[in-house]
């Protein structure tokens, strides 16, 4: 199975968050270049570039400067870098439209936890996608009868991981001619899936779906199950112990799952022991892979994989 994608020009939407000087520059790619651009990387001393399918393109030979970066961080933030200091500290800023601006460069620290940025140094603007239609193909084999089953979605990063989750929990909260539709509680810490602003997701995620974002996931999980009475828990990128225990707790009281985690393919799900716990338990009773060949994705879906 492949995407086809949904597009829109999302490339054009990311350029208004840069200042001037740099918009220039990252208007340079083309058409077909703009179509599937994935991020606008920006690096003191070095020209813009932008990520596409096939790796890192550079936009002309004008490099950025921190002060250009510095203008960045002004804009993303409204001119409230003070007041975004608490987003600042987690490393990105959120911002309306539903993206996302992740830095580097020298951090200050409270104890050992970063407490905010002294100088900027690189900045990454993701350009997220909506692509309709991707989880088509696999909701059938999703939910056998209409009944959806716990699903974990498999890949390494810049795979579309999250893409497709955004696309599969939209659907299942919107329900379809053969399914109905469902409560799903998407647990969104790092504010990817719907990139909620000002309380209003940015990426649609569905007509039944509640989002909780900028909270631990394992708290999440555990806040969602008291308070929302969800079907479907979503939660993208199980990465440490505390989210595995989440996600079983979860299944315990009954609620099918939706979450992501960073895997080459299934041996590779199976070397780690985080995950080797969860194919142990059956937490998940589907696993799809996705790999990406020549620009384009494939979905691979296996059930019940076991430890």
């Amino acid at each position: 199975m492949s995407d086809s994608g949904f597009r829109r020009d999302r490339y054009g939407m990311a350029l208004e968050l840069l200042p001037d000087a740099l918009r220039r520059r990252a208007s340079l790619l083309d058409a077909p270049g703009r179509a599937v651009a994935e991020e606008i990387r920006l690096r003191a001393g070095k020209p813009v570039s932008v990520l596409l399918p096939e790796g890192e393109r550079p936009l002309g030979a004008e490099p950025v400067t921190v002060r250009e970066l510095e203008l960045l961080v002004e804009l993303a933030t409204g001119a409230s870098v003070h007041a975004a200091r608490r987003e600042l500290a987690r490393g990105y800023i959120a911002c309306r439209g539903g993206f996302r601006v992740g830095l580097c460069g020298s951090v200050y620290l409270e104890g050992d936890r970063v407490a905010g940025f002294s100088a900027f140094s690189s900045a990454n603007i993701r350009v997220s996608r909506e692509r309709r239609g991707i989880a088509d193909p696999l909701l059938d084999r999703l939910c056998p009868g209409g009944r959806f089953r716990s699903t974990l979605i498999a890949a390494p990063p810049g795979a579309g991981k999250t893409t497709l989750l955004r696309e599969t929990v939209r659907v299942l909260s919107s329900g379809g001619p053969r399914r109905e539709a469902m409560r799903v509680s998407l647990c969104d810490e790092r504010g990817e899936v719907a990139a909620l602003w000002g309380g209003v997701p940015q990426l649609d995620v569905g007509e039944r779906t509640d989002v909780l974002d900028a909270c631990p996931k394992s708290a999440a999980v555990m806040a969602v199950l008291r308070s929302m009475d969800p079907q479907i828990i979503a939660l993208d990128e199980i990465t440490d112990p505390e989210d595995v225990r989440a996600v079983e707790r979860a299944r315990n009281c009954g609620v099918a799952l939706l979450a992501t985690a960073h895997a080459e393919g299934l041996e590779d799900l199976r070397s780690r022991p985080l995950y080797r716990e969860m194919l142990s338990d059956g937490v998940f009773e589907n696993y799809i892979f996705i790999k990406r060949t020549g620009g384009r994705r494939e979905y691979q879906m296996i059930r019940g994989v076991g430890a």
